[in-house]
């Protein structure tokens, strides 16, 4: 594809939209950042500049859109040579209404592909996630781009049905519309932020560093350094071939208890907690803690995936997990954030 016209990126001022942008400018791509709020551009920019070639800056530029309206579309659209949608909300705690997740999620994700398709960009890469795959199976098996979950099950999830519902749709549109569509599924995102504004993967790290809790629920899920997958979307994008394909994004699972013992080992002066809490506690704290409700299924399983084929086809050498959550917990502790 060419690098005359910008690649306009959704949802820019999240915490692997950033890297994305700042990869994409790196390697000369000009990029259109949308945001719903225009007075993050001065986020974006602070974010990225710091770590761009003197010049890069001029490829960056903003529209203003939000996933719930279709103002604008059109108009940042226009004149791009692709699109990358990784706009969609992120919550740790369950929200008490389920629409307020799912409904910019996956009416976000038909507003983009449908506007790229009017606009005759067809080409396409979405940001969608593990949870689309492995949903709530307890089966102890590695899972694969061909497993997909059921947006059913777990009903109460609903940052699960939001990723399904969403991917699902922007592969019907796709195929209707003729898109070179190629889906991105990321594992729990660690991995340095480049500012202060991230969400909240890198807020459950600053947790563990506060010693906000005595014990870890023993939780484990697969994970991926925010570089990596960032890396994953730029090289879908220069690789035609992997059109119609899905990547998992991970580099292995770690349990949080993990977390707790590499994080101790790191600063062994701060209390941190490295114990598992039983899950009767667990029960009674999600009485009053939002996160710990959330968490409280996915108890005592730690479920596998495999990044093989992102491994042979995109060729990312994935850091490890233990790495990615140290580089993370290293820019918090720096900038007095945890």
């Amino acid at each position: 594809m060419t690098q005359d016209s910008p690649v306009l990126v959704t949802g820019a001022s999240g915490f692997l939209a950033k890297h994305i942008v700042l990869a994409l400018l790196r390697e000369g791509y000009p990029v259109r950042a949308s945001l719903r709020d225009p007075a993050r551009a001065a986020e974006v920019r602070q974010a990225v500049l710091p770590h761009l070639p003197a010049g890069a800056e001029r490829g960056l530029s903003f529209a203003t859109l939000d996933l719930t309206r279709d103002e604008g579309w059109s108009e940042a659209m226009a004149g791009a040579a692709a699109l990358i949608h990784t706009a969609s909300p992120f919550p740790i705690a369950q929200p008490k209404d389920a629409e307020e997740v799912i409904r910019p999620a996956v009416d976000g994700t038909r507003r983009a592909l449908r506007a790229a398709a009017a606009a005759g960009v067809g080409r396409v890469i979405l940001t969608s996630s593990t949870t689309a795959i492995i949903g709530r199976r307890r089966d102890g098996r590695v899972h694969t781009e061909a497993d997909w979950s059921d947006a059913e099950d777990p009903p109460e999830n609903p940052y699960t049905r939001s990723k399904v519902m969403a991917e699902r749709a922007a592969w019907e549109i796709a195929g209707n519309e003729g898109l070179a569509l190629t889906a991105i599924n990321p594992a729990f995102i660690l991995g340095p932020p480049l500012d202060s504004h991230f969400g909240a993967s890198i807020g459950l790290v600053r947790r563990v560093l506060r010693g906000r809790d005595p014990m870890l629920p023993r939780l484990g899920f697969p994970v991926v350094d925010v570089r990596d997958a960032a890396l994953a979307h730029l090289r879908a994008l220069a690789r035609p071939e992997t059109a119609g394909e899905r990547f998992i994004a991970a580099a292995g699972a770690l349990w949080m208890t993990d977390w707790g013992r590499i994080l101790k080992q790191r600063w062994p002066d701060r209390r941190m907690p490295t114990r598992a809490a039983p899950k009767p506690l667990l029960r009674l704290l999600a009485l009053f803690d939002g996160e710990v409700r959330a968490a409280l299924p996915g108890v005592g399983h730690r479920e596998a995936v495999s990044a093989a084929k992102a491994q042979d086809l995109l060729g990312i050498d994935f850091i490890t997990p233990d790495r990615a959550l140290l580089a993370a917990a290293e820019v918090l502790v720096a900038r007095g954030l945890a």
